[in-house]
């Protein structure tokens, strides 16, 4: 079978499938599930076009992985055909542990367990599905391969992730603002001293990916409306939760029942059995967006009047009001509003924490502490992003922004 194939993607045209294991992993049953999973979770409530998906990402920085590898290969870069394979490996299955909605509901269907840690299982499993062809694989992607630059084009800063995500999300959202030079970054990326940096003349691009990694998280990932719709979510869930420890029988597609009645401890893929690995991850694997909406419908008409309430409100768009700013809310102030919400509804004052609750979102968009974007000059000294560019202000953009946030029922 001619496993060579090209996809006609929106953002980038015709994508490559270069090697017969990346089309074997991308038919697989775990991978193809997220063509399910939303991209930007519940975003399409603020931007309606935001319908893309986990799988149209994942093939997009796959794509940009192979443009990667081979600009480094054109300026005498050693990466092997078992390396490039491998590196394509990691970059094509780094999203495969999101669940439903994506980061909306990360660390809340499994407790405490990151997508990362769900995506190291979903690839130990494939691994041994794969007779053990996923090993250098899942060594880059752990960093514990010697080249410390082909992690980088997994995870870093600057990672293939990162450039094809900002440039997708903008393209599907119309945030034009948050469009990037994909192509140019890539060109202009080399290694020195086994790390990932960007020459000189590249340095232009990388300061607008920043202003554009700025602007996507506040007008986009944090717009107000997206965190109303994403609590409101999260609530659902958390009343679901607690009606079942009351010994409650909810309504749930088995594969979401199986997590809703079975509270998981801390998962390690060091020590987790493979037993307990291939349960949790059959059960992982079944579970999509549509298994939320599903249920939410029938939960709508439920005797519980709470679930009734967050379930009907999240499936017509009847989102908190939420206000945004840079200081805590006054106490005063919240207590006002709360008494206010018990006074007009039948909401019990026990249960007020669902319909009102302040929280905080923060981000950054260089981080001076982790991998840093280096900058290659023409002598090949090395020089952090932070000091070479002589337009931004890095220190501000590496400043950790903080905005505290009131939701609360209309």
């Amino acid at each position: 079978m001619n496993k060579r194939k090209i996809v006609n993607d929106p953002v980038y045209g015709f994508i490559n499938i270069p090697f017969p294991i990346l089309f074997d992993l991308i038919e697989h049953p775990y991978f193809q599930r997220l063509r399910r999973i939303q991209q930007l979770g519940l975003t399409n409530m603020v931007y309606p076009g935001a319908n893309h998906t986990r799988f149209q990402h994942a093939l997009g920085a796959m794509h940009l992985m192979e443009e990667a590898i081979s600009v480094l290969r054109s300026k005498g870069q050693e990466i092997t055909e078992e390396e490039a394979e491998a590196v394509m490996v990691a970059i094509l299955l780094h999203d495969i542990g999101h669940g439903p909605f994506s980061h909306a509901l990360e660390s809340t269907i499994i407790e405490n367990t990151s997508h990362e840690v769900l995506s190291l299982l979903f690839m130990q499993e494939l691994n041994d599905i794969f007779d053990g062809k996923l090993q250098l694989a899942i060594d880059i992607f752990q960093n514990r391969y010697p080249k410390k630059f082909l992690y980088q084009l997994v995870s870093s800063q600057l990672d293939m992730d990162r450039l094809d995500y900002l440039r997708r999300d903008s393209f599907f959202t119309g945030v034009i603002e948050g469009t990037i030079g994909s192509d140019r970054i890539i060109k202009m990326l080399d290694v020195a001293n086994d790390e990932l940096v960007v020459e000189e003349k590249g340095i232009y691009s990388i300061e607008k990916f920043l202003i554009a990694r700025r602007v996507m998280y506040w007008q986009v990932y944090f717009h107000k409306t997206v965190i109303s719709a994403e609590n409101l979510l999260l609530n659902m869930l958390y009343r679901v939760k607690y009606l079942a420890k009351q010994g409650e029988e909810i309504f749930a597609t088995p594969c979401f029942k199986f997590f809703i009645s079975n509270p998981l401890p801390n998962i390690d893929p060091e020590t987790i059995s493979p037993e307990t690995r291939k349960i949790l991850l059959d059960n992982y694997s079944k579970l999509e967006d549509n298994d939320l909406f599903s249920s939410a419908k029938v939960w709508a008409e439920s005797h519980d009047k709470v679930l009734a309430l967050l379930s009907s409100n999240l499936m017509n768009r009847r989102l908190y009001r939420t206000e945004l700013q840079y200081q805590p809310f006054e106490e005063s102030y919240i207590k006002e509003v709360t008494e206010s919400i018990i006074a007009a509804t039948s909401i019990n004052r026990d249960d007020i924490g669902l319909f009102a609750f302040t929280g905080h979102i923060s981000n950054h968009a260089y981080s001076i502490n982790d991998d840093k974007i280096k900058i290659l000059k023409k002598n090949r000294e090395t020089i952090d992003i932070a000091e070479a560019s002589d337009m931004l202000n890095l220190t501000v953009l590496s400043k950790q922004v903080v905005k505290h946030y009131f939701c609360y029922l209309k």
